[in-house]
């Protein structure tokens, strides 16, 4: 189930958001991380968040600013089940186009929004990590136009 993010969920999305951050970033340190813990736990309330209940426990978020997509984070138990999919689909409800940023060198996390209709539009370099990042892009209104292109009408 998902839905809309409550103060009493911030420690478990907390934990999640490091968890999962040191699990797919290795080529980042782990301090880096732990440094920034409680930046994210200050600010991460003034966003748009959504998350997704398993059984009463929130075990995925995704993080919206606007049209961008801060983070999606699904604990490691639950990666692989489809629910970063829904949180994305939930976030195409709410959104004419999302954007995002992600490391090149995060592979899955790649070849997942491409899966779901997002496209490379460009790279640069994130000066806190010197590490490469795509920016990808979803538009609903391109969508929209390519699936008509393949009409045969």
């Amino acid at each position: 189930m998902i839905r809309k993010f409550e103060k009493s969920d911030i420690n478990d999305v907390m934990q999640i958001w490091e968890n999962e951050n040191i699990k797919a970033h290795k080529f980042i340190s782990k301090e880096y991380w732990k440094s920034n813990y409680n930046y994210v736990k200050e600010v991460l309330p003034n966003v748009e968040i959504y998350v997704y209940i398993i059984e009463k426990r929130v075990v995925g978020f995704i993080g919206l600013n606007n049209n961008y997509i801060e983070g999606l984070f699904i604990d490691s138990k639950n990666q692989g089940k489809g629910i970063g999919t829904y949180l994305v689909n939930k976030a195409k409800e709410q959104k004419e186009n999302l954007i995002l940023s992600v490391y090149k060198k995060n592979t899955n996390a790649i070849n997942f929004y491409k899966k779901n209709d997002f496209a490379i539009t460009s790279e640069s370099i994130d000066k806190k990590t010197n590490e490469i990042e795509y920016i990808m892009i979803w538009n609903k209104k391109s969508l929209n136009i390519n699936k008509n292109k393949h009409c045969n009408i």
